[in-house]
């Protein structure tokens, strides 16, 4: 039967401009807040309480903004990444309303790069996604690059018709984040929370290690990919993957971006969102088997104009698979950057001040 399955794209389909409305929006559900808990461990606890979310000014408690960002991003697999070799990096990722169970999501993406590699099989794409509710607002827009398999593996034929690589943003300002504008700092309860560190206690250049650590089990990132209903074969297909330069299907580099997020809350538990990634990139491939850990810099503080109760703060973090012991490279030098190296990530958080 021809005609009727899609195959996907591979590299030489993609060209600059090019918009993808994406299939399948997806509603939602209280099992899938559940679930996601089950399988990453996060302990945030303005995700995980109707009467503590409400105690901040929400209506009920939204979901994990990681969580949003895997549903945006499963919306985009089929037509974007279904024949990637892996996810290179993000930028310019900016959470924006929050999202509630019963909220549908949606998604589109516009190519902005394509860069053939030196190889002559592979190549990279650049593309500009969006995620939005059922009532157009944005939840979620990001930028990212992948490297595509080719589907002509002859170097220098059915190559797109033009070769350009963007330009990223390095970061988004204070002013470029979304705020919740009801939030009620007098309901911040450090007890509940855990800890009593808001965003006046940490200091520049502060390192925290989050201590634990969390193995990663094949059937528990099976099952959260699944979840997000990204179907891309490196994660899946264990027949063609095992003839690809590491024999094994590698880890969803979403999942281990949602463990880290999941493991900085022994440090981090005031933080009331995930504002912003400004960038990232999986530094090596995970398998089922490994031992996750996660460190964290402060690298930056800022006040934000006319919001008096919640404060952003600019973080890096790092986490190393079977390696508990970690100091911070400097990115520029790479001879400094060890093997168990997994991911590198740069985003903002929101925390409460104490105020007056």
């Amino acid at each position: 039967m021809t005609g009727k399955n899609f195959i996907s794209r591979y590299f030489e389909d993609y060209d600059v401009g090019m918009k993808i409305v994406h299939p399948l929006p997806r509603m939602v559900t209280e099992g899938d807040r559940a679930l996601y808990i089950a399988l990453t461990g996060s302990r945030f606890p303005l995700h995980c309480s109707d009467p503590y979310a409400q105690a901040l000014g929400y209506p009920r408690a939204p979901l994990e903004d990681m969580l949003v960002f895997h549903m945006v991003f499963g919306r985009t697999v089929p037509d974007l990444s279904l024949n990637a070799v892996a996810n290179l990096g993000y930028a310019g990722c900016r959470f924006g309303v929050p999202v509630y169970v019963g909220d549908t999501l949606y998604a589109d993406s516009v190519i902005t790069g394509v860069r053939e590699n030196s190889n002559g099989v592979t190549g990279t794409v650049y593309v500009h996604s969006r995620g939005w509710n059922q009532k157009g607002e944005t939840v979620l827009e990001y930028d990212r690059w992948l490297m595509m398999r080719r589907r002509d593996k002859s170097a220098g034929k059915a190559s797109p018709s033009t070769t350009h690589v963007p330009t990223l943003p390095s970061h988004l300002s204070e002013q470029e984040l979304y705020i919740p504008p009801f939030f009620r700092r007098e309901g911040v309860d450090s007890t509940l929370v855990g800890t009593d560190a808001w965003w006046d206690d940490y200091d520049i250049g502060e390192e925290c290690h989050h201590i634990d650590g969390m193995t990663i089990e094949e059937a528990e990132h099976q099952m959260a990919t699944r979840l997000y209903q990204n179907n891309a074969r490196v994660h899946f297909n264990q027949h063609q993957e095992k003839d690809n330069r590491f024999g094994r299907r590698i880890i969803y580099g979403g999942h281990i971006l949602s463990l880290a997020r999941a493991l900085s809350a022994n440090g981090f538990a005031h933080a009331v969102r995930l504002a912003a990634i400004h960038g990232g990139s999986h530094r090596a491939p995970s398998f089922a088997g490994d031992t996750l850990y996660a460190w964290s810099k402060v690298i930056d503080k800022k006040t934000i104009e006319g919001c008096e109760t919640l404060a952003a703060m600019r973080v890096r973090t790092i986490a190393a698979k079977d390696d508990d012991v970690m100091t911070f490279p400097d990115p520029q030098d790479k001879q400094a950057w060890r093997s168990s190296l997994v991911l590198d990530v740069d985003y903002t958080l929101l925390l409460p001040r104490r105020g007056a």
